[in-house]
């Protein structure tokens, strides 16, 4: 019997779609960062951002094409935080992390639960059962939308890819989350959209599997 559930979020319990190549979210990019003194066209910033997280990615050991080829995680505030610099603007993580919340509002086309996923969080919450997110993403977003959703207290643990430096399907992930909270792996079900990082990775460790 399973005691414990595991879910992977965007896809999962999160319907989400992002366009990070929209002109206008380039244009009021550059002009958020132009009030604090770093000069960018918008194709200049688009550039610079571009390079920095292939950058900063491949420092790590791996190059981030996308949320799921590279295991390596960083951290995207840094990245927003160097554009500052580049322009020798001695800008601090609190602006950073502003700068990186704006630039995923204005990336989000739509953020909304799936039909039914607070029922079901609800239901297993008052059954008793423990619920952890294992998540690839980025904290600076990922915290503010789940809270913005409404369900980050159905969470008897959180683990967001950004603050441990490694992703799924890396098995480092699900271990680092197994043993903070002394979870029972035979007694746990990951739950997940993608076939490589929740469904392969998971088998690594040995939980049971619900896709």
């Amino acid at each position: 019997m399973h005691d414990t559930c595991i879910f992977d979020l965007y896809g999962t319990l999160v319907d989400i779609r992002t366009d990070e190549k929209k002109k206008e979210l380039w244009d009021r990019l550059a002009l958020f960062y132009a009030f604090y003194g770093a000069d960018y066209t918008p194709c200049e910033l688009h550039h610079a951002y571009d390079c920095l997280t292939a950058e900063m990615s491949a420092g790590k050991g791996g190059i981030r094409k996308d949320a799921h080829e590279a295991y390596p995680e960083i951290r995207i505030e840094e990245v927003f935080l160097a554009l500052f610099k580049e322009k020798g603007v001695n800008a601090d993580e609190v602006l950073a992390r502003h700068a990186g919340q704006f630039f995923r509002i204005l990336s989000i086309d739509h953020l909304r639960l799936y039909d039914g996923t607070e029922e079901m969080l609800s239901a297993l919450k008052n059954s008793g059962k423990k619920i952890y997110l294992l998540t690839n993403a980025q904290k600076i977003f990922t915290e503010y939308e789940m809270n913005a959703l409404g369900i980050t207290l159905y969470f008897d643990g959180i683990f967001i890819s950004s603050e441990h430096e490694c992703k799924k399907p890396d098995v480092r992930f699900f271990e680092k989350l197994i043993h903070t909270y002394g979870i029972d792996r035979d007694r746990a079900v990951m739950v997940g959209n993608d076939g490589v990082c929740d469904i392969e990775g998971a088998k690594k460790p040995g939980l049971q599997l619900y896709m």
